[in-house]
This record gives C-alpha cells, sequence and structure tokens, in this order.
C-alpha cells in the first residue's frame, strides 16, 4: 500500500517518550505521530520497545518523561481509564478471556462506558436493566455479524468450546465493542497460521469499512501481513526510532536489515 499523504490530520503525537525500568531505557527518547485513517505497522525485534510503547499509550505504564498526546490532548499521566474514554483500545499478546464465560460476556467487559454508566447501576431497576441488557445484547451481535456472521450464532456459547481462531477474533471484538477511534493491536497473530491470520485481519477491515473507519497501529512480525495492511511503518531497535516508511522502504534499508532481519 502507499504512504498516505503528509497532510494526513496527526491523531496521535509522542514527544520525546522515554521509559526506563531501572537501569533498562526501553523506549529512549522516542518521536513518532499516528495519521488519522491510516493502519500504521510498528516493527523492531523483540525487546525494541513496541508493547512498551503501547503500555505506555494506554496508561498502563507512567512514561519517565515525554509526553504523548491524542487529537491535541495530552494523556501522558493519564489513567488506562481515561485513556479508553479517548475511545483508544487495545489487544494484547497473550489471551485475556475468560474461557469460562460466553462469547458475549468476553466481549461485552470491553464497553466499560457502558458498564460504569448503565447496566450494573440499573441492577435493581429491573425494567431498566433489562432495556439495557437487551440493547447490549444487540450491540454485541450486530457487531459479531460485522465483524465475522457465523459468531453470531455462538454469543452465547462458552469461549472454552471455540477453536483458537475465533477467540482472537472475539479478544478484537471486546476491543472493538467500544467503537473506538484508534485500535492497538498488538501481535494479532500469535498462535495462529498465516491463514488464520488473514482470515482474521479480513474481519477487521470489513468492520472498519462498514462501522468505522478506526486508526490501526499494528504490532507484527509477519511480514507478509505488514505488506498488506500498512500504509506507512515505523521501525523500533533499543526503543529507538531507526526507520520509517513504507513497506518497501522499511524492508530496503540497510540499518533495518541488520536490526531487524538479522543481515549482517
Amino acid at each position: 500500500m502507499s504512504s498516505l499523504p503528509s497532510s494526513k490530520k496527526q491523531i496521535l503525537v509522542a514527544e520525546k517518550l522515554t521509559m526506563r525500568f531501572g537501569g533498562v531505557t526501553a523506549l529512549d527518547s522516542l518521536d513518532l505521530h499516528v495519521n488519522e485513517g491510516e493502519v500504521l505497522g510498528l516493527l523492531g525485534p523483540n525487546g525494541s520497545g513496541k508493547t512498551t510503547f503501547f503500555n505506555v499509550i494506554t496508561g498502563l505504564y507512567r512514561a519517565s518523561s515525554g509526553s504523548v498526546a491524542f487529537r491535541g490532548e495530552n494523556l501522558t499521566d493519564a489513567t488506562a481509564q481515561q485513556v479508553y474514554l479517548h475511545a483508544i483500545t487495545r489487544t494484547f499478546q497473550r489471551s485475556r478471556l475468560s474461557l469460562p464465560l460466553t462469547v458475549f460476556d468476553n466481549i461485552a467487559i470491553g464497553d466499560n462506558r457502558r458498564l460504569n454508566t448503565g447496566l450494573f447501576f440499573n441492577l435493581f431497576q429491573r425494567e431498566k436493566f433489562k432495556q439495557e441488557y437487551e440493547g447490549l445484547v444487540e450491540q454485541v451481535r450486530q457487531l459479531l455479524l460485522t465483524f465475522n456472521p457465523k459468531l453470531a450464532d455462538k454469543i452465547f456459547e462458552p469461549v472454552a468450546s471455540l477453536p483458537m481462531i475465533d477467540r482472537r477474533r472475539i479478544e478484537i471484538c471486546r476491543a472493538l465493542i467500544s467503537q473506538p477511534d484508534l485500535l492497538l493491536l498488538d501481535e494479532p497473530s500469535a498462535g495462529m497460521t498465516h491463514d488464520e491470520t488473514a482470515e482474521v485481519m479480513d474481519d477487521i477491515l470489513q468492520v472498519r469499512s462498514k462501522i468505522k473507519p478506526f486508526t490501526i497501529i499494528l504490532i507484527e512480525h509477519e511480514m507478509g501481513l505488514i505488506q498488506r495492511m500498512t500504509e506507512r511503518c515505523i521501525v523500533l531497535n533499543y526503543g529507538k526510532k531507526i526507520a520509517e516508511g513504507t513497506y518497501d522502504e522499511i524492508v530496503n534499508n540497510r540499518e533495518v536489515q541488520v536490526a531487524y532481519l538479522g543481515q549482517e
């Protein structure tokens, strides 16, 4: 895919972002921006700072120094809940699903705004609770129908009964249920075959085209997926940005070949 025009509005901006753990610097004065509506690939070898970057901008870690702004608002010291309320959601490398719970339960957990302000506060107002619950069921069902129609028939089945590919779909739906403006995907191919990963990414693009053209930052080691999905890539090494450009530009970058692809 070709790179988006430079005039595209910047939705997320990190400036001089640094994260230290004792004597280890995981992010080292990192400057980067994300354009609204793009799919940005965030690449680099293991330990390069990719997931740490996600953890900082989503409020799980507090940066040692530097800043993060989303739509011009400073989120550097924001909590995870405050970041969520700015319509930023994410997935994780390792599954965080509750296997005994149903597909519906696992996805509904992702709609924190509804859960915090409506559904559970209405437990003692039976009719209102029923309306809230039915509305949430329909919201989840519609998302499943758009994401992958066969999942809608499994809405009340336990996640434990589903294959890995469908579990990954459920995790992504949990991040999508609140209709984010920015979705952070941390190695969505983990535990799946190449073909399964391609299917899931097609599902994401389906939601993106039919419901909302949200922005994506994609951490992924499957280079074929990066080539197919992204419009621009940033490569990290030891917490520093070493390259930025289209897929073709970064794979032909000598510093990337040495650091990421292991070529001497």
